[in-house]
């Protein structure tokens, strides 16, 4: 007999994925949304360099590892519950980043941000699951979704470059606040509560192992590359986390009732899926750091000229989650998994032959926009297949599951891609002076050298740190490309062959 609960939510579904997308969209635009507002607000607070790592990184570092022990408790003691307790933390943890008297300040407030962020992220997929129970819609609906999850990382810097330009910094968290305040009440309103507490008690352990060594691995990634002390602690984190969850996993096989079923990973689809995400994740967050930086330093476009460009992200990526559902229900997971690396990989081998220091919107525009495009079919296709292979119960252990993957590819794409770009920008950046060594450690520091150097060799150094950036980002998109064929391969390797039925 079906749960009238369940009835409700089926009932008003187009209404609650609505509600839903709202609430994922702040959250998405959070990650990224001070990219553009970051020299706004290091004018007013005077963060260090490493506090302004910190200020961008706490964000993801605190959310990453909650993701899973918040996605099992909303299964256990119910996902509206979890969800609405996310929008107080989001909304209250808003108020106190846009009002932060200092750097400490802002760094605790950014990561009660991720608490929040970590009760919202998988309620949003698990409830979607449980009001779309038609597979067929549910493919429309969570095209939507990863539509809305992928457009907000872009649209972060764009809304954070408009509200530092027409009010301020604080501007850029205040937004939050009656978003979450309306989201409230029309989630009791909308959504039912939904649960599928299992027999056994929650495994605090298993929470507790789960998210160290989730956190150890983040910060390994997102360290590293800093140098210095980082390039020892770095590791060591790393292998220190992945031992902490090669114990969860261990743990999880010899518990009658597991946090995590991690035999869902035997399932190909299921880890192709979250193999997928960790992918385009990698790959768009990467290229999309540089882009910024492209935009901004090379072509010397103002923060919100730049952020305009990435609308032809957003848009093909809009169209892509509108498109996908119907293109999963023709084609088939698999064709369409493929078609969707197939065309970044294409995109980032044609941006990597014909990326310039001089602007070409004939080839930026339609590289981004296939980009937003391949990646929105690809996320799609990614979050149906890992939901209809995860049972009711474990909905939110595989939806986050599913959002580790993307705080994880975030932190690798940053990593990888912008370490290969960095180490060809070095590289190709030949003939300094010795008074310009320090050029060689970035753009933004070649910037700072010249503008202390008499104009003509200010601007021919800029010159040759603009060449040199734009080959490090050729190296990049190639193996950014790469990765992508690799994906593409494996995709039609591993992926069933058969149209999947669409109970």
């Amino acid at each position: 007999m079906t749960d009238p609960s369940t009835k409700v939510l089926v009932g008003r579904r187009w209404l609650v994925l609505a509600i839903l997308c709202a609430s994922l969209l702040l959250v998405s635009v959070d990650a990224t949304v001070l990219h553009m507002a970051l020299p706004a607000l290091s004018e007013d607070l005077r963060p260090t360099a490493t506090s302004q790592l910190w200020i961008i990184a706490v964000y993801s570092l605190v959310a990453a590892p909650l993701l899973l022990a918040f996605g099992t408790l909303g299964d256990r003691y119910g996902r509206r519950r979890i969800l609405v307790l996310g929008y107080v933390v989001f909304g209250l943890a808003s108020l106190a980043c846009a009002w932060a008297p200092n750097v400490a300040v802002l760094i605790g407030a950014r990561a009660a941000l991720g608490v929040g962020g970590a009760m919202i992220m998988p309620a949003t997929l698990s409830l979607l699951r449980q009001a779309f129970p038609d597979r067929a819609e549910r493919q429309t609906a969570i095209g939507i979704w990863s539509g809305v999850a992928g457009s907000g990382a872009v649209l972060g810097p764009l809304l954070g470059g408009f509200l530092v330009e027409t009010f301020s910094w604080h501007a850029a968290f205040l937004i939050n606040v009656p978003v979450m305040v309306a989201a409230i009440p029309l989630t009791y309103w909308l959504v039912p509560e939904s649960a599928d507490p299992p027999d056994g008690p929650w495994d605090v352990l298993s929470a507790v192992l789960a998210a160290l060594g989730v956190v150890a691995v983040a910060f390994a990634i997102k360290q590293t590359p800093h140098g210095g002390t980082m390039y020892v602690l770095g590791p060591v984190a790393g292998l220190l986390g992945c031992l902490l969850l090669v114990a969860f996993v261990r743990r999880q096989r010899q518990l009658p009732v597991p946090l995590l079923d991690v035999t869902l990973f035997r399932n190909r689809a299921f880890s192709v899926a979250v193999s997928s995400v960790l992918l385009v994740l990698t790959s768009l967050v990467g290229l999309g750091l540089l882009f910024a930086q492209y935009l901004q330093l090379v072509l010397a476009l103002q923060p919100m000229q730049a952020a305009l460009r990435l609308l032809f992200v957003m848009a093909a990526a809009v169209i892509g989650s509108v498109v996908a559902g119907p293109l999963l229900q023709r084609f088939g997971n698999r064709r369409a998994t493929v078609a969707g690396f197939a065309v970044s990989a294409v995109t980032l081998a044609c941006a990597a032959v014909g990326l310039t220091v001089t602007e070409n919107l004939w080839l930026l525009g339609p590289v981004l926009a296939a980009t937003g495009f391949g990646v929105s079919i690809s996320l799609t296709a990614a979050s149906d297949a890992l939901l209809a292979a995860a049972p009711a119960e474990q909905a939110g252990a595989a939806a986050a599951v599913e959002e580790t993957a993307y705080e994880l590819g975030a932190g690798l794409g940053v990593t990888i891609l912008g370490s290969v770009a960095t180490v060809i920008y070095s590289v190709s950046l030949t003939g300094l002076p010795s008074t310009a060594t320090q050029a060689r450690d970035g753009l933004t520091e070649a910037t700072a050298v010249a503008a202390a150097l008499p104009p003509e060799a200010g601007t021919e150094l800029l010159d040759l740190a603009r060449a040199a950036f734009v080959t490090g980002m050729r190296a990049a998109m190639v193996a950014g490309a790469v990765l992508f064929v690799l994906a593409t391969i494996a995709a039609a390797r591993a992926l069933p062959k058969t149209k999947e039925p669409q109970q």
